[in-house]
């Protein structure tokens, strides 16, 4: 061997260390394939501060209310909700979907890569027109369907046209309803007891017969209850009487379709900021401390239900079913 292929036992030591350093340090890479840098994470949110409080100026709208026209307009999630492609490729129709905990799913739904139809009275289309504009904006197919859900004809048509335009139908969302504020039972009549009862019972009743030949497994029933269901207003007679049956629906249907792998959840609100409070859903003296007297000091706003009615809608909550999701800013039950 010559002095040329020689190493001493220093120089081998020494090559090694250098090698061992130079694992230690991070690769450098080319632009093609850079390193993420860290990313700088979002500020928390103060829940007390994030939305307007009371007191609130008095308004009032005759029924049903538009949500562009109330002061402050409720946030659905327009500027803010973000989507992942949780639902890409899903087909829904939501009811109710112009304004409120309608409008914000439709919304998140549509960024969630779902196509969407909403159905609304015809008195609401200028709400409708501006969530419609929201779900093609997204590249979704979005589907106007205008209607009173007390007529059971109706209620099959709209629908046997979602599936037709969507192509078929794996979500439902029963959210449309009638509030009404009345001091005593005595104020109530029947015409308006039936009213109130037809559109918030026996339109989800009749929507979910006409759907159920359409979903699949894997598909997704969410009724919107109320925490009046549990802790009726003394003013909310008929209405707290359809919450609670709707949160009881949504129980036994879970049972009934759960070996269908059909799966039916419910969400309950309490105060959220939508057309139903200033259309007779809460008197003027309620409407300016709407919301006040929670823990959170505020109303709720639609946005901060969305991604409820959202994880409801996706395969990763595949074993929840008759649960009922409460958002009530630390007030009241599901």
């Amino acid at each position: 061997m010559t002095e040329d292929n020689k190493f001493s036992r220093r120089q081998v030591l020494g090559g090694l260390g250098a090698s061992l350093a130079a694992a230690a340090v991070p690769p450098i890479f080319s632009a093609e394939g850079a390193a993420p840098e860290a990313s700088t994470p979002a500020p928390l949110l103060d829940p007390t501060k994030t939305y307007p409080k009371p007191p609130f100026k008095g308004q009032s709208q005759p029924w049903p209310g538009l949500a562009s026209q109330m002061d402050p307009r409720p946030d659905h999630g327009e500027k803010s909700y973000k989507g992942s492609g949780r639902l890409q490729g899903r087909k829904a129709l939501i009811t109710g979907g112009d304004s409120g905990m309608g409008r914000a799913a439709a919304i998140a739904y549509a960024r969630e890569g779902a196509d969407v139809a909403i159905n609304y009275l015809p008195a609401e289309e200028p709400d409708a027109k501006e969530v419609i504009a929201l779900i093609k904006a997204e590249g979704r197919k979005a589907i106007a369907i205008p209607g009173d859900l007390r007529d059971e004809a109706f209620c099959k048509k709209l629908v046997d046209e979602a599936v037709r335009q969507l192509g078929g139908l794996d979500i439902l969302v029963s959210n449309a309803a009638r509030q009404q504020a009345h001091p005593s039972i005595m104020d109530i009549s029947s015409e308006q007891f039936d009213w109130t009862i037809k559109t918030n019972i026996y339109a989800p009743f009749w929507i979910i017969k006409a759907a159920l030949p359409h979903l699949q497994p894997g598909s997704a029933i969410i009724g919107t209850t109320s925490v009046q269901a549990t802790d009726p207003s003394a003013d909310l007679y008929d209405y707290a009487q359809t919450k609670a049956a709707t949160t009881s629906y949504v129980r036994s249907l879970a049972k009934q379709l759960g070996p269908k792998g059909i799966r039916v959840n419910g969400v309950a609100p309490g105060p959220i900021w939508t057309p139903l409070q200033v259309s007779g859903g809460a008197t003027q003296e309620k409407l300016k401390s709407f919301g006040g007297t929670t823990p959170l000091g505020r109303p709720g706003q639609p946005a901060e239900l969305a991604s409820i009615y959202v994880q409801l809608a996706a395969s990763d909550a595949s074993y929840a079913t008759g649960q009922v999701y409460g958002a009530a800013g630390g007030d009241g039950q599901p």
